[in-house]
């Protein structure tokens, strides 16, 4: 059975740090791909960065830096740093996957944690 558990959110100030992780049962990371979505306080839910089957990295604004995204396939855990973080980030952090490869269609997503709420205020 597909499971995915996120932690490590929690409150921080303006210009701080958290590194977010999702673990991961039921399957080996080497075949599906992992997202992390964001759904913000009257918002939708936005993906934020991706890490492909075979291992790729993706951002959807990559341009700002701040999100980096990684693996430990011995461990089964998808972590998301966070760098810089701004008030709009304040969001339920959700991981996702899907076979294979990244998209940004949440209904493409057939497994879904239950989110780690991130506050970002000071």
């Amino acid at each position: 059975q597909v499971q995915l558990v996120e932690s490590g959110g929690g409150l921080v100030q303006p210009g701080g740090s958290l590194t977010l992780s999702c673990a991961a049962s039921g399957f080996t990371l080497d075949s599906k791909a992992i997202t992390w979505f964001r759904q913000g306080p009257g918002k939708g839910r936005e993906a934020v960065s991706c890490i492909w089957s075979a291992g790729t990295a993706t951002y959807v604004d990559p341009d700002k830096g701040r999100f980096i995204i990684w693996r430990d396939d011995a461990k089964r855990i998808v972590y998301l740093q966070m760098n810089n973080l701004e008030p709009d980030d304040t969001a339920i952090y959700y991981c996702a996957s899907r076979n294979l490869s990244c998209r940004s269609d949440t209904s493409l997503y057939t497994s879904w944690g239950k989110g780690t709420q991130v506050t970002v205020s000071s």
